[in-house]
């Protein structure tokens, strides 16, 4: 009877010293010998936004267009942007306001339930960071050189010029006329004159050219050539007066952290201006794009046993969110994501044996 009683004591010390311990750990609190620190997993939503920048630049003979050509043409450039494509991508990073110690002991059963739910993503280390490359694009800069091919016609031009001089007669001194003919550089006008009377003999030619009125022969490719050429450069003689339009590309990145205080789960993303492109959120040069999460239930409200010191593992169950993208009353995107801060708290007794292990 003795020696079962030693038995038994010996066997309590034994489970007693290999105790499975967890503790939240406040800030200054030190951690216990032999514990590793975990902590709870948060959901950030990392937007991959795209926008389409139409630049319109006006041609340098615009103001000239309804003289010559009998139409009017646009005078001001003008730059507008707009939204191509948007990808959200989900992020789990450990809560740095959690952070959990956990002494797991010698027990076998705990050491791999530990390691499945750090696999699962129900927990994770303290320093744990998920990590984004980080790209920066900026967009490209306005050039003025999309006219100087197309303003090929000579830059200069001569003008004469009548001078007088005194003369000595025998009639006494006389006033002559002398002409004097420099090198100027052509108003601006006058080359818009110049365009406008090419752009009316290319379309003669062409005309001449597809009624076979002329003493070339065209046809087949040729003719398919010459009418391609003819119809290429009337269109850059045309921007001269009409301007011209490129598209780029600027692509950028911003990040939202749900915030579980925040009762209406509705976020500013970022921000599109018109004339600046993407912007981030707090710059209010632009009209905002509105992040929407709106749950599919309501979070579970479990009433679970939170201790830390029985021996228990505190996890995350997250809750499936709706992520709904507006730009004003437009829908932009929506995608289901799960949100780990908006979901349930709940426990585990890390010593239990699973059908995993």
């Amino acid at each position: 009877m003795k020696k079962l009683l030693s038995a038994l004591l010996l066997m309590l010390l034994i489970s007693g010293a290999t105790e499975l311990k967890s503790q939240i750990i406040n800030p200054g609190e030190r951690i216990p010998a032999g514990a590793i620190v975990y902590s709870l997993p948060v959901t950030s939503l990392h937007f991959v936004a795209e926008a389409a920048c139409e630049s319109f630049m006006a041609g340098p003979y615009a103001r000239f267009a309804q003289k010559y050509l009998g139409v009017q043409a646009r005078e001001d450039n003008y730059d507008n942007y707009r939204i191509t494509s948007v990808e959200i991508i989900p992020y789990i990073e450990a809560d740095p306001s959690v952070n959990i110690a956990l002494n797991l002991g010698n027990n076998r059963n705990a050491s791999a339930n530990f390691l499945e739910m750090i696999n699962q993503g129900l927990i994770m280390w303290s320093d744990s960071y998920a990590g984004k490359s980080e790209k920066m694009r900026y967009p490209d800069l306005k050039i003025n050189s999309l006219f100087v091919k197309s303003m090929s016609t000579s830059n200069l031009t001569s003008e004469k010029t009548t001078l007088y001089r005194t003369v000595q007669t025998a009639t006494g001194t006389e006033r002559a006329a002398v002409q004097q003919s420099q090198v100027v550089e052509k108003s601006l006008e006058k080359r818009a004159e110049e365009s406008a009377n090419m752009i009316f003999r290319l379309r003669a030619k062409r005309l001449e050219i597809i009624t076979g009125e002329t003493d070339a022969t065209f046809s087949g490719d040729a003719l398919r050539a010459a009418i391609d050429e003819i119809n290429r450069l009337e269109d850059e003689y045309l921007s001269l007066f009409f301007g011209k339009t490129r598209t780029t590309f600027q692509k950028m990145s911003f990040d939202v952290v749900p915030d579980v205080t925040n009762d209406k789960q509705i976020y500013i993303a970022f921000r599109l201006s018109e004339t600046q492109g993407l912007l981030p959120s707090n710059n209010l040069s632009g009209r905002p794009i509105v992040l929407e999460l709106v749950s599919e239930r309501r979070a579970e409200s479990l009433n679970m046993d939170m201790t830390s010191s029985k021996g228990r593992v505190i996890y995350r169950k997250p809750l499936l969110m709706n992520a709904r993208l507006m730009d004003g009353q437009n829908m932009i995107m929506q995608s289901r994501v799960p949100v780990y801060q908006l979901g349930s708290t709940m426990s585990f007794p890390i010593e239990i044996a699973t059908g995993r292990l």
